[in-house]
């Protein structure tokens, strides 16, 4: 294999290499500046670049303050700093006992629940919800050297009025604690707080999971607490029955009777304040009509027996009789049949029945 000779460069080649080499070079803004000087100042603006770890340390600031705004982080909150009297509670007796086993376990356990509280432009907290809590924690900081002096909660942005009843009874409907007449009564002091239009309203959207049967038992003892929630101490233990046939006889007119029963004793008991009552229901419901109004009647409705065991009334109201392995029973169907309806039909039943 032949062996090339190389050959040096010839100054025309050298020149054009030099040429094409400053063609290709940056010239530097200040020829007196050293090489060295315009690297470091070239990268400069690199070094203000956001670290990876400032930026998730930013990340995380913003997801807290975000959770934070939204009541999703528990926080201690001094006792002393909540205000429990911002609005009315649904709940208008707190047994004892129920307290007590509530402040044994907190203190076993510690508070596995946190109470919802609001800020308020003060400072300080309103208690949305978490009553018995607040107020277990403060008996436990008066009865103990070392009690507790802050409560866990969860700080939720500030609610309308309305919202708030909502909320509240929310809580309490779960654990099914609320009496007839504590829902009526709440129902009733939210409309009067304009927090609803109406009674008839608050029930409606305090209580708006429940079926149409319970809202109209709610509206019936709403009735007795604004009839008698000033003369009623013990209305917490009221039977479901016995308040109806309170209602019974409001709508038949007997306020004013029963109200002046009632203001002429000194009551221990709930039964004390039935056995003022009751007589006059009795009244009442003997003087009654028999037939309490049905609905609208319609123009044309072919009334009378149909066969043995069904009865057409000119309501529009179909009564059914029969008997299987259970016993006897009537079957009642018909647009003017409710639940207000059947509770009377019972009433008169048990009067029917005991009179026998």
């Amino acid at each position: 294999m032949a062996k090339r000779r190389l050959e040096p460069p010839s100054a025309d080649k050298l020149a054009e290499l030099d040429a094409e080499f400053r063609s290709e070079t940056q010239k530097r803004p200040n020829p007196a500046t050293a090489p060295i000087a315009q690297v470091a100042a070239e990268t400069a603006p690199l070094g203000t670049a956001e670290s990876p770890g400032a930026r998730l340390n930013r990340m995380d600031a913003e997801r807290l303050k975000d959770a934070e705004e939204k009541g999703l982080l528990i926080q201690e909150i001094p006792l002393d700093q909540i205000d429990e009297k911002t609005m009315i509670r649904d709940r208008s007796v707190l047994g004892r006992a129920e307290l007590d086993e509530l402040k044994l376990s907190i203190s076993v356990n510690g508070l596995r629940l946190p109470i919802e509280v609001s800020q308020k432009e003060d400072g300080t907290y309103a208690l949305l919800s978490g009553y018995r809590r607040l107020l277990v924690h403060r008996e436990m900081a008066e009865q103990y050297k070392n009690g507790p002096t802050t409560i866990k909660a969860v700080v939720v942005p500030p609610k309308d009025l309305a919202s708030s009843f909502i909320s509240m009874v929310e809580e309490n409907e779960v654990r099914e604690d609320l009496s007839h007449f504590e829902r009526g009564r709440i129902a009733v002091l939210a409309a009067r707080e304009d927090a609803f239009k109406s009674t008839d309203h608050a029930i409606k959207q305090m209580f708006f999971s429940a079926s149409k049967a319970k809202r109209s038992k709610i509206k019936s003892f709403a009735e007795i607490f604004e009839a008698f929630g000033d003369l009623l101490t013990f209305a917490e233990e009221m039977s479901e029955r016995r308040g109806l046939r309170i209602v019974n006889a409001l709508r038949q007119g007997g306020e004013d009777q029963l109200r002046d029963a009632l203001s002429r004793i000194a009551a221990r008991d709930f039964e004390d304040e039935w056995n003022a009552i009751e007589p006059i229901l009795k009244q009442i419901e003997e003087g009654a009509p028999k037939a309490k109004k049905m609905g609208r009647p319609k123009a044309v409705t072919p009334a009378g027996w149909v066969g043995r065991d069904t009865l057409k009334l000119s309501t529009g109201v179909t009564l059914t009789k029969g008997v299987d392995s259970h016993g006897y029973f009537i079957r009642l169907k018909g647009r003017a049949v409710d639940v207000e309806t059947i509770e009377t039909a019972m009433i008169e039943l048990q009067r029917l029945f005991e009179k026998g």
